[in-house]
């Protein structure tokens, strides 16, 4: 019987080079984006002259 050691969860998540840039394109997009809807949400409406 081979002695094999499970590597850790956090160090395949952080070894996985693609993952990463998925993650790392993917988080600035979604939090950017409801940034932007919640900043049109708050606009006043303008007053029309």
């Amino acid at each position: 019987m081979k002695n094999e050691t499970k590597e850790p969860f956090l160090k395949r998540l952080l070894d996985n080079t693609w993952l990463l840039l998925a993650l790392g394109v993917v988080v600035p997009l979604l939090s950017y984006t409801a940034w932007g809807w919640i900043e049109l949400l708050m606009v006043k409406p303008a007053t029309l002259p």
